[in-house]
């Protein structure tokens, strides 16, 4: 994946890998954006597709990312550096790529959410889909079960990390970090549907709350790209 490191398409100071980042969230970005449109037009078949593809793709792409290394705005490594102020790299752009960093962990588990949401909660009647309007529940046991089987398979990736590249505490942190803010996310489905017990008013409301943080994301993600590619580009040495 050497070539990732190669010069940018866009004309900046960043990479292959940089320049991939910043098209691919524009492009996810935007077709999320398409996604509300025609949700609140009604369009619930175009809707359904649209958003299950883009989000499966997105997260594919995010996969690719963690894998690679290389793939990311965000990233500073190698020929990449922030050239600006100590100050402006302290104060204001370490607290955007952090704010940046907690929003992409759950933007990513609000995609497999929502994924999960948008099935439970339609129906689907002689070729037309439509939201369910009646109460979506679940129970305590099912979310123990789910939140078992994604602690294995989370734990089954990291200890596959540690046998390929070996054990470091920052990685184990990262990964209960991980099983933390599911668990959490799983307490506050189940506080949400005691709000919202109605399932197409759940994925209603939470849809918009997606859709916030992807389009904050995009800001984000651009801000730091911008700062590191072209207003403040730097050398490591």
């Amino acid at each position: 994946m050497d070539w990732l490191r190669d010069p940018g398409f866009l004309g900046t100071h960043a990479t292959i890998g940089a320049d991939l980042s910043q098209l691919m969230a524009t492009l996810f970005t935007g077709l999320f954006i398409i996604g509300w449109i025609q949700a609140k037009k009604r369009q619930a078949d175009a809707h359904h597709w649209l958003m299950l593809g883009g989000m499966i793709a997105m997260l594919s792409f995010f996969v690719a990312y963690y894998l690679f290394r290389q793939l990311g705005v965000l990233a500073v490594e190698g020929k990449e550096g922030f050239g600006g102020s100590q100050a402006l790299y302290d104060y204001v752009f370490i607290p955007v790529l952090t704010l940046h960093i907690i929003l992409v962990i759950i933007g990513l588990v609000m995609a497999v959410y929502m994924i999960v949401l948008g099935f439970r909660s339609q129906t689907v009647v002689q070729g037309i889909r439509s939201l369910n309007e009646t109460a979506l529940q679940t129970s305590w046991k099912k979310v123990g079960l789910l939140l078992g089987a994604i602690t294995v398979i989370v734990m089954g990736l990291f200890f596959s990390r540690v046998a390929t590249a070996g054990f470091s505490m920052r990685k184990m942190e990262v990964y209960l970090g991980l099983l933390i803010l599911v668990a959490v996310v799983f307490a506050i489905e189940m506080a949400i549907q005691r709000i919202w017990p109605n399932g197409a008013r759940r994925h209603r409301a939470l849809g918009r709350f997606t859709m916030i943080i992807y389009c904050i994301l995009f800001v984000t993600g651009t801000f730091t790209y911008t700062m590191l590619y072209i207003l403040y580009p730097g050398k490591i040495g």
